[in-house]
């Protein structure tokens, strides 16, 4: 019986096994994740929105989404807040401090510049998707929802369209998944892993928020009136550390490229299918309150720094004479590297008188080994 019992065993880790090897290949990536049944529940419909403020009371953001404590929120200037405590659509946060890698990257981006004539590399593509597909704007497509044809396709059309404008593929999933509901990433997952059949360089998920107050995300960038962008990331994934690294430095590029465009990166409750790929994210283009018009010009500003963030151009040129922080860092780990091997000889001697003649005798050695080299080099040839 005890065998009987160890055989089944066996066979069920076999077939599970099995199971897990299948669908560990790309080709073969799970069309749904238990993550997902319960992230569509923390958006809100169109008008409603929660508010974070500060220990002050002062405005922190504001976004059509139930927010939980421990989400977090980076602004574009660095600042990184995490919410503390949450009552109705009222949430409080605190600011942790300066996010250090998103300086890291504005300070590397604001050091190199674009080659003025980049050849692209066109072997990747971007993937585009909209697991929202009916989300739409008010003043152009006259309702914040058209299911099966929503204002976002558009949106998501002007993005796709500026990248190959600069030589770099786009593949724009027109696919739906309605309706709007607790579903929709399941639905939009089975849409993730067709375009990841096709090796993508990054999976963008472009949404709009539901924010009634359109100057919330009404800015002038560069002489013309746009909508800003939020980039969201899920906390609830194995990639979360990747994705938000990612986040960071299309920002950082983005906002020194076109300062203002991007308003934040939220970290909050979720996987929006981001496990499936570490540099897959999700843009909130503007708000349902905004034109269409603002959105597409606000995402096709993004779309001047994917190229360079995901390395699917040539990438970046340093500017004559302005890269002293490399040369700082490669002396310092130079300074580092003899003191160390000096502390070790003095250490290995039993002193510094011991080091220093240590040290002679093998400078004397190796000088008379050279020379000796030499003279009898010299000699052999005449």
């Amino acid at each position: 019986m005890k065998t009987a019992k160890l055989g089944i065993l066996v066979a069920c880790l076999i077939c599970a096994g099995t199971i897990l090897a299948y669908y560990s290949s790309p080709e073969n990536l799970p069309a749904w994740a238990p993550l997902n049944l319960t992230q569509e529940l923390d958006h809100m419909t169109a008008g409603e929105y929660s508010t974070v403020v500060d220990k002050d009371g002062r405005l922190v953001t504001k976004l059509a989404r139930h927010v939980y404590k421990g989400d977090e929120i980076i602004r574009g200037n660095g600042e990184q807040y995490r919410i503390v405590s949450v009552k109705g659509n009222l949430a409080k946060a605190e600011m942790v401090g300066i996010d250090r890698d998103l300086l890291a990257y504005m300070e590397y981006f604001d050091r190199y510049a674009l080659p003025a004539q980049a050849q692209t590399n066109r072997s990747r593509a971007i993937g585009i998707y909209h697991t929202h597909s009916d989300e739409s704007y008010v003043p152009t497509d006259g309702t914040e929802s058209k299911p099966g044809n929503g204002g976002i396709f558009r949106v998501g059309t002007a993005l796709a369209s500026s990248l190959r404008d600069q030589g770099v593929r786009a593949d724009h999933s027109f696919a739906t998944h309605e309706p709007h509901d607790a579903q929709s990433y399941v639905r939009s997952r089975k849409t993730v892993v067709e375009l990841m059949k096709r090796n993508p360089a990054a999976l963008i998920d472009v949404h709009r928020d539901g924010v009634p107050d359109a100057s919330f995300y009404r800015r002038t960038v560069n002489g013309r009136q746009i909508s800003q962008l939020r980039l969201v990331i899920g906390s609830q994934n194995p990639n979360m550390n990747a994705n938000k690294d990612f986040a960071r430095r299309l920002m950082a590029f983005a906002n020194k490229t076109h300062p203002n465009l991007v308003k934040e990166v939220f970290i909050g409750r979720g996987n929006y299918n981001q496990d499936l790929m570490p540099t897959a994210i999700l843009v909130e283009a503007g708000t349902h309150t905004v034109s269409r018009q603002e959105a597409e010009d606000g995402i096709t500003l993004l779309a001047d720094a994917i190229p360079t963030v995901l390395g699917v151009s040539p990438g970046v040129t340093p500017r004559a004479g302005t890269s002293p922080g490399v040369w700082t860092a490669l002396l310092w780990i130079l300074a580092i590297t003899v003191v160390g091997a000096g502390v070790f000889l003095v250490v290995s001697a039993g002193g510094v008188k011991q080091a220093q003649e240590k040290l002679g005798q093998f400078f004397s050695k190796e000088i008379g080994l050279k020379l000796n080299n030499r003279k009898e080099g010299g000699e052999g040839e005449r």
